[in-house]
């Protein structure tokens, strides 16, 4: 293990550690990307799109536009289910929105299979 690991923004714990492409605190839950500390992520940089080219912005409610498979869901989730309040991330594999969704739970989804409602 590196001993120059940086300290958690969010509760400054000194026993973070690197799990994939993220940082992580066990002490307070806290996951943060190593570049988000140093970009100190600058208002208005990135900007995220549905799958019709409108803006997504945090909070905003979407509409989930094609059937997903869920793993470990015999059902999935369908096309036209409303997700509301949503956090736009930087997360793995393209998947750019973090949100809650009634029924499944927590999850992640990428900006190209929602709307903006």
């Amino acid at each position: 293990m590196s001993d120059n690991l940086p300290p958690c923004p969010s509760c400054a714990g000194q026993y973070t550690y690197e799990m994939d492409a993220l940082m992580v605190c066990p002490e307070c839950g806290h996951e943060w990307a190593p570049a988000e500390e140093d970009a100190a992520q600058p208002a208005g940089e990135r900007e995220i799109r549905d799958a019709v080219g409108n803006v997504l912005a945090d909070g905003d409610t979407v509409t989930v536009i094609k059937a997903l498979k869920v793993k470990g869901n015999a059902s999935g989730i369908k096309a036209g289910t409303k997700v509301r309040n949503i956090r736009l991330v930087d997360g793995v594999d393209g998947h750019d929105i973090d949100c809650r969704i009634d029924g499944f739970g927590a999850m992640q989804l990428k900006s190209s299979v929602v709307k903006k409602a």
